[in-house]
């Protein structure tokens, strides 16, 4: 077991940004940093957006926590943007954790992942390792080979099972769409959407949007898509 010192790092983190859209988590996060670390600035954004336009203002800012699940993005869509935006480390928190999401979010350019709801010394542990340059892995958990991540085939199979529609509707998931954008985009109603995400996740063998948009970038579906679309089924 870790033991909390103060012993100072080679690289210390002074402030951060919270990119994550429930209040309650934000404030006890922010608590939890700066009980644990150098972290005395905090910043918070509940969209995307918002903490682009944050990082637009050069405030100073040393690491962000992101949550996949934000209001105006989907799947990796956000992390890639951050990613593209600021230099600094960038740890995901999420309750989605096993060990495809982890090694996914790390090959797409984070320097760590935590499950949402783990204890003050997995924060510290995991803040430490930043610091030292280093890549945070949960213990218990490992990075896949990207062979492991998902088999080719078998996806593609997957893939090549969906409707014309649920293969627009994907593309649009992983463009980081919702349901009410996407009825707009192609001229149906929400309820008819959500029928097909929920079609769509029974085809690929996953449990959320999220896992769903993963399999599929990780699959290069959107070249899939610009080669033609999938045969239609009925």
């Amino acid at each position: 077991m870790a033991v909390l010192t103060d012993t100072p790092e080679p690289n210390e983190f002074r402030s951060a940004l919270i990119v994550d859209d429930h209040p309650l988590f934000c404030d006890a996060l922010s608590m939890t940093l700066q009980a644990v670390s150098s972290i005395k600035s905090m910043h918070t954004a509940p969209t995307l957006q918002e903490a682009l336009d944050l990082i637009g203002t050069n405030v100073q800012i040393d690491l962000v926590v992101l949550d996949l699940n934000l209001p105006d993005v989907n799947g990796l869509d956000g992390l890639l943007r951050l990613r593209n935006a600021i230099q600094s480390p960038i740890i995901v928190v999420s309750s989605m954790a096993d060990n495809r999401i982890i090694s996914s979010v790390v090959r797409a350019g984070a320097s760590g992942f935590i499950p949402k709801h783990s204890q003050r010394e997995v924060f510290h542990n995991a803040v430490r390792t930043l610091q030292q340059g280093e890549v945070y892995i949960p213990a218990g958990y490992v990075l896949l080979e990207e062979a492991d991540i998902t088999d080719r085939d078998d996806v593609m199979e997957r893939l090549a099972s969906l409707t014309n529609q649920q293969a627009r509707i994907l593309q649009l998931i992983c463009e980081g769409k919702l349901n009410k954008q996407i009825a707009y985009d192609l001229s149906i109603v929400e309820t008819t959407v959500k029928a097909h995400v929920t079609a769509i996740m029974r085809k690929l063998g996953v449990q959320s949007r999220t896992q769903a948009a993963l399999i599929a970038k990780q699959a290069s579906f959107a070249n899939i898509m610009h080669e033609g679309s999938p045969p239609a089924q009925t």
